[in-house]
């Protein structure tokens, strides 16, 4: 499947819906599904209602982005992403760091699938690098001895020569992805945070403008519109700078 471009602003938003209930999914659903593009079912609320969750946000008119970040031995995430396949999820990632046999084999057999079955394959994307993490995290405890940029790039190219979709890579990284990967490859830019939202517990973070400005394709938000007073309000104005910031960068 090749995951259509985002037409418009609000295309370009991924609303993380990091709630415990489908009577939230449901409220969050019908209120935001004209106002952002996808809805991301992540571990806490797959942990909380399964896959009703994603069954859900389709009944009421929403698109589903499942975030996993899938990492095991190769047949076993292969066969993971299989049941999602299974249960109508076109559009998931899984961890780059599981190495490129991982995403080889999980690409083939969801092909493989989707011919079988005659339904379109998924679009499958790699999570490069936690947005909670930073240079010292990297290289203190992970004991990876490389500039944070340099291997979020280095995990983007051995996901695009295994075949994936694209990445989750932060806006720092997501021009010069582009600029050796194409502009096809898809970048979706975590921890996306509008200036007047409250940081929370993410390290990299950035605004709408600066993801745009980069050459992100989507972002992910959730709380800075999930914990607003007014929750439509506030995707409205992140969908107003990200106009902005299309039309800023049209212009260069």
């Amino acid at each position: 499947m090749e995951i259509v471009k985002p037409k418009q602003a609000k295309d370009r938003i991924i609303l993380a819906l990091d709630v415990d209930s489908i009577e939230e999914v449901i409220k969050y659903v019908d209120l935001l599904k004209d106002y952002v593009g996808y809805f991301k079912v992540g571990l806490q609320l797959f942990t909380a209602c399964g896959f009703k969750a994603a069954e859900v946000i389709k009944e009421h008119g929403g698109k589903v982005y499942f975030d996993g970040k899938f990492q095991d031995i190769p047949n076993t995430i292969a066969q993971t992403s299989l049941n999602l396949l299974k249960r109508g999820i076109d559009f998931f990632n899984i961890s780059a760091t599981g190495g490129s046999k991982m995403m080889i084999n999980t690409l083939n057999a969801c092909n493989s699938y989707a011919k079988r079955n005659d339904i379109e394959p998924p679009v499958i994307l790699a999570v490069t690098l936690l947005s909670s993490f930073g240079q010292k995290t990297l290289t203190n405890e992970l004991c990876v001895d490389m500039n944070i940029s340099t291997y979020v790039l280095k995990l983007a190219k051995i996901a695009k020569e295994a075949g994936l979709a694209g990445v989750v890579a932060p806006d720092t990284d997501a021009g010069q992805i582009k600029k050796e990967l194409g502009e096809d490859f898809i970048v979706v830019c975590p921890a996306v945070r509008p200036t007047w939202a409250i940081v929370n517990d993410q390290i990299r973070i950035v605004s709408p403008s600066d993801a745009i400005k980069a050459g992100a394709d989507y972002m992910v938000i959730g709380r800075p519109i999930t914990m607003a007073h007014d929750p439509v309000a506030a995707a409205k104005l992140i969908i107003t700078e990200i106009e902005e910031a299309i039309a800023l960068k049209e212009k260069e």
